[in-house]
């Protein structure tokens, strides 16, 4: 090697030595590798880091045994200012020959020999070489590792954010709270006061969840290689503690507006009987008018809402089921009002159609007066038995319209 060549090769190792330190440092400082030095490993992930360790172990011995040969190095180069033969073959020898020595292991007695061990010798390239594979092999085990926890653990940290969520709305709903009490009358009370003791029913995380949370969090850490959990098992959990949310939501709601939301159903249930009453009269005007058939006579729906609702006030259910109950009650009357308005819209409707029925056989017969049709013995016939019909009470509609509908034809001679 010539002295330019060795100066080259001395600085060019020297980066490469400051190289490796900072990689080795950087390994050090690795979140994933300072959480792995101390934790109780098992399974896969242990015998994995007890490999990746033991490269680990070789690699710091085969640096250190590296960086000394080029501490001599660096000594020889700084004993004169120009290299002499003797230092320059020395020098050569380092940087160029099987200078990096790793001494034979003492091995346990059971597995020595009389012979002597025998040391190794790598020069500088193949020790980088041999550093990098046990590199590589401890920052594979590292990714692998992080990998699983980056993955699993903000699941299962929000999971368990998701539960704490859960619990603290169960001690929410499990407080005492009188909104009940204001509309239960003093014989319930202690119904009442029952409802509110089984809301805990309504408001008890999953059995097992928190349990099985735990035991995930403890596999993932401690086996992340071998006892990952599953991406289903996760789902399922999420679905599991957001639908207990939801419920103890809507439990809560219920609770806290159940005063107001009651008020809210009576008025509409006064709604009901007051259109139900409408409805009534529009069928008691209209069947004087009109033949109806008697299941046309209109029923009513609010005795029955009211009783659910006194039933309701009673009830000893957990909140999630009353805040069902209750919701349902509101759209029961909310469609009991329709109805009973729509039926006595409907009621005056039949009205409108015999009295547009009256106005079309009029028109007809003006129409036939005009082309002198009218006098004809079977105009004459079906317009008197629609006009029958149209002023008979009470009228039948089905007839009417069938005859008032034979007479347009008759005078447009069979046609419309």
């Amino acid at each position: 090697m010539s002295r330019e060549g060795a100066e080259y090769a001395l600085r060019a190792r020297a980066d490469e030595r400051d190289r490796i330190s900072g990689h080795l440092l950087d390994l050090e400082s690795h979140t994933t590798y300072q959480v792995l030095k101390g934790a109780p490993l098992r399974g896969l992930t242990q015998r994995r880091w007890m490999a990746g360790q033991a490269a680990l172990t070789a690699l710091w011995t085969l640096y250190d045994a590296y960086r000394g040969v080029l501490r001599d190095a660096e000594q020889i180069r700084a004993s004169r200012g120009r290299l002499g033969s003797d230092q320059l073959a020395a020098l050569t020898e380092l940087l160029a020959g099987r200078s990096v020595v790793l001494k034979a292991a003492v091995k346990p007695v059971e597995q020595r020999s009389l012979l002597p061990e025998v040391d190794e010798r790598l020069t500088l390239d193949e020790a980088v070489t041999r550093m990098d594979a046990s590199f590589q092999e401890v920052t594979d085990a590292l990714a692998d590792i992080d990998a699983v926890w980056s993955a699993a653990l903000p699941r299962l940290d929000a999971a368990d954010a998701l539960l704490r969520e859960v619990t603290t709305l169960r001690r929410e709903l499990d407080a005492p709270d009188g909104a009940v009490q204001a509309h239960t009358a003093p014989a319930d009370t202690a119904r009442a006061d029952t409802a509110r003791a089984d809301t805990a029913s309504a408001g008890t995380a999953p059995a097992g969840v928190a349990e099985e949370l735990g035991r995930m969090r403890a596999a993932v850490l401690e086996d992340p290689l071998g006892s990952p959990p599953a991406p289903h098992d996760l789902d399922r959990i999420d679905r599991l503690l957001a639908g207990h949310r939801a419920d103890l939501g809507e439990a809560l709601r219920a609770r806290r507006e159940y005063g107001r939301r009651r008020e809210d159903l009576a008025a509409a249930l006064d709604r009901v009987r007051a259109a139900e009453s409408e409805s009534r009269l529009a069928h008691g005007a209209v069947v004087v008018k009109i033949a109806l058939p008697p299941r046309a006579a209109p029923t009513s729906r609010v005795d029955a809402l009211r009783d659910e609702l006194a039933a309701l006030d009673a009830s000893a259910d957990d909140w999630l089921v009353r805040a069902r109950r209750l919701t349902s009650l509101e759209q029961a009357a909310r469609q009991a009002e329709e109805q009973a308005r729509a039926t006595a819209a409907a009621m005056y409707g039949l009205v409108g159609r015999r009295d547009e029925l009256r106005g079309r056989l009029g028109a007809c017969q003006a129409m036939a007066v005009r082309r002198g049709t009218a006098e004809a013995p079977e105009a004459i016939r079906l317009h008197e038995r629609a006009r029958l019909l149209l002023w008979t009470a009470p009228c039948d509609l089905t007839k009417a319209a069938e005859a008032v509908d034979l007479y347009q034809r008759a005078i447009h001679g069979g046609g419309r």
